[in-house]
């Protein structure tokens, strides 16, 4: 006999049944609440106790600092696989074998090709604009290209649609850089691997031999891995949701991005750097800013400490810490900025009170760190993360499609005016 959720009312018992996942996590099943209780629903805000679907692509333990894709640790796969194996995994459910890898990287490089009518709306666009805007515009403008909504139940369909997206989106970053900084636009080059490719789209200078840097392209593939997904937050609920009303993979990504944009979700890294400019303005004293963060008085917030889901150590931070270590000292970066950084995780590392609430630098704080040294604006850090999570959107997107999810449609509760009658503009 299966469990069971008890419910009671004004005196009337309902009951609603209890699923467990495949980690034992605990959900009570309530989508029959409103018909049996003749309207009651839950509210939420935020949607910090709901679940909003099952999902077989991530698992993540906050309390014990776990995230592992399709099964497989973070850990082994920073390690062991490249970002398209991981991509692959993510959308597909299993790690590609060779001959199944080397078509997926083909058939991606088959659909890099950005229509040069794209280059007219980027055209449209001044220097000035941020580059996730011209992101999340630019992919949407591949609707026009490829107006049709995908077929969930043709196979083909589902996925050419994903390596058309895998194949330009690369493209949209690398232009939403070289706009800002005034370079001609590129199409990268097909003799070299997804993430080598990316890493020339975004560094070759119009004027000069572009020689690739092994230590950078190893840090940008673990960058681009430990960003793929991360479970149900607000950008991946926003493609499932978008998706839910059967709007097309790059509609929906293009939602995705926009929801990413914010301060509070992928412009955290940004934040950071943000953060230790006004700490260099102000002289740089890291002890300083330490003891403001600790006084509950001080309104400064220190950025790129803790998470919202990790109450250990980011296992992610783990990882990047290491390779943000290699770039800096492989670079041989003298930046004060850079500096400050490292000066504030030591603080944070030794210092008692941070130790004790578990305030350890994340992974928005590390990667904030190498995207300053390899030269990348501030501004690009949020386009970099979607850069990243864009196979795990792909994927949450597949799975909701295949799983025929219904439309989104969260509830409310009225809390406005009653029935009252209207006055007309004269009598007011």
């Amino acid at each position: 006999m299966s469990e069971i959720a008890s419910l009671e009312i004004d005196g009337e018992k309902y009951e609603f049944p209890i699923i467990k996942g495949t980690e034992n996590e605990v959900a009570i099943d309530i989508k029959a609440l409103r018909g049996a209780t003749k309207g009651i629903i839950t509210i939420d805000p935020g949607f910090k106790n709901t679940g909003s679907c099952t999902s077989e692509i991530t698992y993540l333990d906050g309390e014990k600092g776990i995230l592992r894709y399709r099964g497989y640790s973070i850990e082994d796969l920073a390690e062991k696989a490249d970002f398209l194996e991981t991509a692959y995994l993510l959308i597909f459910g299993e790690l590609p074998s060779k001959e199944v890898l080397a078509k997926f990287e083909a058939d991606i490089k088959s659909k890099s090709h950005v229509d040069e009518d794209v280059k007219k709306i980027l055209d449209g666009f001044p220097k000035s604009a941020h580059p996730m805007g011209v992101l999340a515009s630019l992919t949407s403008a591949l609707i026009a290209f490829n107006p049709d909504s995908e077929d969930v139940d043709s196979e083909e369909e589902m996925y050419n649609a994903i390596v058309n997206l895998m194949g330009k989106f690369p493209v949209l970053v690398s232009w939403a850089l070289r706009k800002k900084q005034g370079y001609p636009l590129d199409y990268g080059d097909d003799s070299l691997g997804y993430v080598e490719n990316i890493a020339k789209l975004l560094f070759k200078k119009p004027s000069a031999d572009y020689v690739q840097n092994n230590v950078v392209i190893e840090a940008l593939d673990k960058l681009l891995i430990l960003h793929a997904d991360h479970e149900q937050n607000c950008s991946t609920s926003t493609v499932r949701v978008v998706g839910s009303s059967h709007a097309g993979l790059f509609a929906s990504i293009s939602a995705g991005i926009s929801a990413l944009w914010g301060p509070l979700h992928g412009g955290a890294n940004q934040a950071v750097l943000e953060m230790l400019e006004a700490i260099k303005a102000d002289g740089g004293d890291t002890k300083k800013y330490m003891g403001k963060a600790k006084d509950k008085e001080d309104p400064f917030r220190l950025m790129g400490f803790g998470h919202r889901v990790y109450k250990n150590f980011d296992p992610r931070a783990k990882i990047i810490k290491v390779a943000a270590d290699e770039v800096l000292a492989d670079l041989g970066v003298n930046d004060p900025i850079l500096d400050i950084a490292k000066g504030l995780e030591q603080e944070a590392l030794n210092d008692e009170y941070f130790v004790k609430r578990k305030l350890y630098p994340n992974v928005d704080f590390y990667s904030g760190i190498i995207y300053r040294a390899l030269g990348i604006p501030t501004e690009m850090f949020t386009v970099m993360f979607a850069l990243g999570r864009l196979p795990g959107w792909i994927a949450q997107w597949r799975e909701m499609r295949l799983n025929k999810e219904p439309i989104g449609r969260p509830r409310q509760v009225y809390t406005g005016e009653n029935s009252r009658p209207f006055v007309e503009v004269n009598k007011r």
